[in-house]
């Protein structure tokens, strides 16, 4: 299984609504506001890497209001 946790930074006052997208894609497992330099946290688990990277470049970075992401892949041993 693979996993990546994703920030996220968003339009001034869209949090929730960028939050509420988040949790409906396929294949983000959690979702958070935070607070500091990102806005949101999303954890996305996939049974392949190609695939958490379709859904971050796809799905993630495409939402409306979505203005930069940093994504983070988990290294299991």
């Amino acid at each position: 299984m693979a996993k990546a946790f994703i920030l996220i930074n968003t339009d001034t006052g869209t949090e929730d609504q960028v939050l509420s997208e988040l949790k409906k894609i396929p294949g983000v497992t959690e979702a958070y506001t935070i607070y500091g330099v990102y806005d949101l946290i999303a954890k996305v688990e996939a049974d392949t890497l190609d695939k958490v990277k379709e859904i971050v470049s796809s799905r993630i970075r495409r939402l409306e209001h979505v203005r930069s992401t940093l994504s983070m892949m988990v290294v299991e041993p």
